[in-house]
């Protein structure tokens, strides 16, 4: 099956790029491993860069100059990791081999099944994610078959990129490999399918708006 939501042309040339933060990085080359269709169209744009790099090369110039050029190609011809600034290329996955893709299982120190889960209360757990980006928040969040998420808004940009199970949200259905970008403009209810838990990566910059107090009150200590 393939992948509905896919990452937005503009977060993928800022990762091909190199310019998104070591969060961001994370989502987004969690989200090309699993899926097909962004890794082809990240193809496109390393080739187009180069082809656009090649065209305006000056005929002459120095020493210098030429080896930046070079490392330039370099670096496109390697593909989606050498441009991501220091997060590994995603290399495709078997949904029955594994849940989490790399480079996100060696963030995470292993697969779902060996993690330390948090509760987070109402059967939700979630797993904070260690990286050395300070603008961002990293974590994993397991929602229970059926039960919906706190209703929120944002204060920043947020990405979530399902890895096991599905959610509702807004009438869409979010599946494995699927990436939701939501930013300030969203306030939304995701409400896990039922038949099987949602787990999910969720990048953050800014903390969540929750409508209940209830939920604004335990915040800080959950930190989300």
């Amino acid at each position: 099956m393939s992948v509905r939501h896919q990452v937005s042309d503009e977060l993928l040339l800022d990762y091909a790029s190199g310019s998104l933060s070591e969060g961001w990085r994370i989502a987004v080359a969690s989200h090309l491993a699993l899926c097909p269709q962004s890794r082809r169209r990240l193809a496109v744009m390393e080739l187009t860069a180069g082809a656009l790099i090649e065209e305006e090369q000056p005929e002459s110039s120095t020493a210098d100059d030429d080896d930046a050029w070079s490392a330039m190609r370099t670096r496109l011809a390697a593909g989606g990791g050498a441009l991501s600034g220091g997060v590994d290329t995603p290399r495709p996955v078997s949904r029955d081999a594994i849940v989490l893709p790399e480079p996100l299982r060696s963030y995470a120190g292993g697969d779902v099944g060996s993690l330390k889960w948090r509760p987070l209360g109402r059967g939700a757990y979630h797993i904070l994610i260690p990286t050395a980006d300070k603008s961002t928040s990293v974590r994993l969040l397991r929602i229970p078959a059926g039960k919906p998420v706190p209703e929120h808004g944002h204060g920043g940009r947020e990405l979530t990129l399902v890895l096991s199970g599905s959610f509702n949200d807004g009438g869409e259905v979010f599946a494995r490999g699927d990436l939701e970008e939501a930013d300030e403009t969203l306030e939304h209810q995701p409400v896990a399918t039922p038949g099987e838990d949602c787990i999910c990566l969720a990048v953050t910059d800014a903390p969540l708006k929750f409508r209940s107090w209830l939920v604004r009150l335990v915040q800080p200590v959950l930190g989300i």
